[in-house]
């Protein structure tokens, strides 16, 4: 795992004798992504930048890499994990090795494929590669987005990098925060791709290759999830298959050079993980936290499964407020804003990891593709929800809704009814995100001060989903939820909020369940094969059962568990009061303090949960001054 950067001059004139300075600015405040090197490649109008940290090849896989023909140059971010498979295929094509790096793969890949080398890689991975005969860079993005790739083009330079804060070090560029992006993070609690939060500033798509010849841009899909298909095969058949792609993706990526372990948190995903893993090498490490609060700590259920497989477990309990004292720091480190206040135990978990491993495995992927969310049930209620006379919605079925129990805990009788209410009543296409939303657009209608309310137009907030449901080829609004949620939550919420906290310890994260072969079956089942009845998970859970403890198979999906609602009234007050206070919001001129203030007022009277909408906010304004964009 890496971080990249670097720049061209597109007019193809040599680049300033400050290139390599610019160059080892950028790359060194990406020092937590690399700590093992600092490689710089300047010649011509192009100049590479790579930070290291060495998971294989250790000897040999230095970068900016060159191939030894002297044609191009990459500089790599990630793993390839079929790299011998592809190896043994060019080594039959007459192609010639001088190391044991899979990031040689990819130089030789494009020489003897171009852009479709793409298609026989799997793993995760952003890179930019340099072909000096036709001046053209080829820069590409793995098929979930895994690992970042932030650019820009702006006054006849290209620039490109891990994150964010590598593009402004670079001299002459503009970074100017877009209003229609902070309204998108406001809603979705993140920025949607491929916008960034600046307006200068994209994201490349997952599944996508750029391509840079004579200072014009080309973008182009190289894959993408089939559909659902009708099933065609057993049960038993098909839990054997599942069975076997998802121990060879485990296995792929066990491949290592320093010592690898898996993230543990006793739920389904990443217990299936510790449990394969068991099964193809001995004595394995696991990780996980816990609370000292009974009512959020969940690490009894690690150790079932660590004791399952005779694992060598590290666990470390913390007290919850631990969390609260981090999570201005942690939000303020991430290079865009993200409100999601698990990234608390998840920087924890991935420091705790860190002191004894350098890889880490992981269940990031199951929730997306097998119905793992509560959401993917709330689909179905809708149906049997709206299926229901409009007068006995409204004369029964509401006002029962609206007198259910509040809490402050993970368990909101109240809120959640209200929340699934306001889903329910949208199309379809736009149910899961009513559900996941922090400001709804009649909400920031009252909020903002001078935004374009053609911004908060509700295709236009949520033009994202949108996209995401037409270019699904499944042909119904529930299966294209799960392309929605691959491409949209996973990508930008779960994704970015575990490569940034593991990067930040310098630790690499794998996900087996996000592996070709096995996502591309798991995406072409039929959805009764993930949700049965209410039965989330069906066919990954028959299908791993003897993997699973008694206790860890029948258990519920739950999240890290921190109480924000009750910090919002106590710990975090002092700072809800300074940054969303009168005072500041008017010196700030974007939002209505009126409008915030009865936020905070219905928070801390108990009449309202709006635990999400102050936490999005307060997430913003720490962002904001930690960073003091300019916003145009």
């Amino acid at each position: 795992m890496c971080g990249i950067a670097g720049f061209v001059r597109t007019s193809g004139e040599p680049l300033s004798a400050q290139a390599p300075a610019w160059l080892a600015a950028m790359t060194g405040c990406m020092a937590h992504r690399g700590p093992d090197g600092d490689g710089h490649l300047v010649e011509g109008p192009v100049a590479l930048g790579h930070r290291r940290l060495s998971i294989i090849d250790l000897s040999t896989g230095g970068q900016p890499m060159e191939h030894h023909s002297g044609r191009c140059a990459v500089t790599f971010n990630g793993e390839i994990y079929n790299f011998q498979d592809v190896k043994a295929e060019l080594e039959a094509k007459g192609h010639t090795f001088t190391t044991h790096s899979d990031t040689e793969i990819i130089l030789a890949g494009w020489l003897e494929w171009g852009p479709a080398c793409l298609e026989r890689f799997e793993g995760m991975f952003a890179f930019a590669l340099w072909d000096r005969p036709t001046r053209t860079l080829f820069c590409a993005r793995d098929r979930f987005g895994k690992k970042p790739f932030f650019y820009t083009l702006q006054n006849g330079v290209f620039a490109f990098a891990s994150e964010l804060s590598a593009l402004a070090k670079l001299p002459g560029l503009s970074l100017t925060v877009d209003p229609a992006c902070l309204a998108r993070f406001l809603a979705y609690e993140y920025v949607p791709t491929p916008d960034s939060i600046y307006r200068e500033a994209r994201k490349l798509p997952p599944s996508h290759s750029l391509i840079l010849r004579e200072g014009e841009i080309s973008l182009g899909r190289y894959w993408d999830l089939p559909a659902p298909e009708p099933q065609r095969a057993s049960e038993e058949e098909l839990c054997e298959e599942l069975r076997r792609l998802l121990t060879q993706a485990v296995k792929r990526r066990m491949i290592s050079d320093v010592p690898l372990g898996v993230f543990l948190s006793g739920g389904i995903d990443s217990s299936i993980v510790a449990g394969l893993m068991a099964q193809l090498a001995p004595r394995i490490k696991t990780f996980s936290i816990g609370f000292k609060e009974a009512s959020y700590d969940e690490s009894n259920f690690a150790r079932l499964v660590a004791k399952r497989w005779n694992t060598d477990h590290h666990e470390r309990i913390l007290a919850a407020e631990d969390c609260a004292d981090l999570l201005p720091e942690i939000v303020t480190r991430f290079d865009e804003p993200m409100a999601d206040p698990s990234i608390a135990p998840t920087y924890l978990l991935s420091k705790v990891t860190r002191e004894k491993v350098t890889v880490a495995l992981g269940g990031d992927g199951a929730d997306e593709l097998f119905a793992g969310y509560e959401h993917f049930i709330g689909l179905k209620a809708a149906g049997w929800y709206n299926a229901l006379p409009a007068l006995l919605r409204r004369g029964v079925v509401d006002p029962i809704c609206a007198v259910l129990p509040a809490s402050d805990g993970y368990v909101n009788l109240r809120l959640g009814a209200a929340t699934f209410l306001a889903g329910a009543r949208q199309p379809g296409w736009l149910r899961i995100q009513t559900w996941l939303t922090a400001l709804h657009p009649e909400l920031q209608n009252h909020l903002w001060l001078n935004l374009n309310r053609t911004h908060l137009i509700r295709e236009n907030l949520y033009a994202s989903t949108l996209h995401c449901f037409e270019r699904s080829s499944a042909k119904t609004d529930f299966e294209r939820a799960f392309h929605a949620y691959a491409r949209q939550f996973m990508l930008d919420y779960i994704l970015v909020k575990v490569d940034r906290c593991t990067m930040m310890h310098s630790l690499e994260a794998r996900a087996p369940f996000l592996d070709r072969d096995f996502a591309e079956f798991a995406s072409r089942l039929p959805a009764n094969l993930k949700l049965r009845g209410l039965t989330r998970k069906y066919l990954l859970k028959k299908a791993m059962a003897d993997v699973l403890p008694k206790e860890i198979l029948t258990r519920n999906k739950r999240g890290f568990l921190i109480p924000v609602a009750r910090w919002l009234r106590d710990k975090l007050k002092p700072l809800v009061e300074e940054l969303l206070g009168e005072a500041h919001l008017r010196q700030q001129g974007l939002f209505d303090p009126k409008v915030v203030r009865a936020l905070i007022n219905e928070h801390d009277s108990g009449r309202v949960d709006r635990r999400k909408e102050l936490w999005t906010l307060l997430v913003l304004q720490l962002w904001l001054r930690h960073n003091n964009p300019s916003i145009g």
